[in-house]
């Protein structure tokens, strides 16, 4: 298997493991915890490294997953006092466990390049050359191998408690009722984002990671009401991102990691511009309906009240409108248009004349107003 295939796939894999979680953390208004995660690992990093005096020992790892899972459990304790929300929480926990890793190190490692970046901000491109290798045999990319775990972690754990995290993450208080424990559920969860998140930094690094977790998710968001298919959308989405963002980066010869998570802000600009049902461009169109709509309706009514009377002759004239209605002429026009396309009027010499179904529409209108 070639490095570019290589990259091609860790890259896949990361993005499906950040992205599957990453559904619920959006739905649970906890998308940037990701962010407070790469902070807050620090100190779990420095006291690995107390322990074994060694930068490049795997307990690093273990040490910030650890530091991930307290975040998240500190979180979790200032949520549930009920005094504030998650993203206080989260701004609140964060700096605090990050200070304590940076006056560790100025305290007892001022010597020693210890940072995020010396052991958990990845790059894409070097994965493939560090392989695993086990009694002489190839196992392949470390990065691909973890990631792959991590994957099939989140893909069982989503399968196993779906209908425990859908029911915890929409209505918490019924869940309890029905005798779950969201709280308990909670903390599993957190503690599965959290080496979700540890591990991928390890891979890819930290930027696209919070990419990865909240750009996909958010995407399918927008693009349906059913959780099942949220998190489908979401991995496709992840995979597209991935994908277009290797090739985008190998055209132009630029960051892996930068491309992709630009193509994930691009992929999430797409879907916000031209989602059915939820997007700009249909927001646009149906407040423009609504509004052709409402100044069609007002036209009929106006037509209404004055058929049949002596002043219909010029009441109901297209270029007394302007005068009587107070419209400006483009607006004028759009209402007549939109009622003589729906059949409610005639227009003969610039005389306005409803039709049935025009009165019809137009008594309807009125008892709805």
């Amino acid at each position: 298997m070639s490095a570019s295939t290589e990259i091609q796939l860790i890259a896949v894999v990361v993005a499906l493991s950040c992205a599957l979680p990453g559904v619920f953390l959006v739905l649970r208004r906890m998308a940037m915890l990701s962010d407070a995660i790469s902070h807050a690992i620090l100190p779990g990093i420095v006291i690995a490294f107390f322990l074994t005096r060694d930068l490049s020992s795997p307990l690093l790892i273990f040490g910030a997953a650890g530091a991930g899972v307290l975040t998240v459990a500190l979180v979790e304790v200032i949520r549930r006092t009920g005094l504030l929300k998650e993203d206080a929480a989260i701004g609140i926990v964060f700096p605090a466990l990050f200070s304590v890793g940076v006056l560790l190190i100025a305290r007892y490692a001022g010597d020693v390049h210890l940072d995020v970046d010396a052991v958990l901000l990845g790059e894409l491109a070097f994965a493939p050359f560090d392989r695993l290798t086990l009694g002489g045999v190839d196992l392949g990319p470390r990065s691909l191998l973890v990631m792959g775990g991590i994957l099939a972690m989140n893909v069982l754990f989503l399968s196993v408690f779906f209908k425990e995290l859908k029911l915890t993450t929409f209505d918490a208080a019924l869940a309890a009722s029905l005798g779950f424990a969201p709280a308990v559920l909670q903390y599993v969860f957190m503690t599965v984002v959290s080496v979700t998140i540890v591990g991928a930094f390890d891979a890819v690094g930290s930027i696209l990671v919070v990419a990865l977790m909240v750009a996909p998710p958010s995407a399918a968001y927008l693009l349906t009401d059913d959780l099942k298919r949220m998190v489908l959308l979401s991995g496709a989405g992840a995979v597209i991102c991935a994908l277009g963002g290797y090739w985008m980066a190998r055209g132009l010869d630029v960051s892996i990691a930068g491309s992709m998570a630009t193509v994930s802000g691009l992929w999430f600009l797409v879907v916000l511009v031209f989602a059915p049902g939820r997007g700009i461009l249909f927001r646009a169109r149906q407040r423009q309906r609504q509004r052709s709509g409402f100044a069609r309706d007002m036209l009929l009514i106006h037509l209404y009240h004055h058929e049949g009377l002596p002043e219909a002759e010029r009441e109901c004239r297209v270029d007394h409108l302007q005068d009587h209605l107070g419209w400006q002429p483009g607006f004028a026009e759009m209402a007549v248009r939109s009622a003589r396309k729906a059949g409610y009027l005639r227009v003969d010499g610039g005389l306005m004349t409803l039709s049935e179904s025009g009165r019809a529409q137009a008594r309807h209108a009125l008892v709805h107003i």
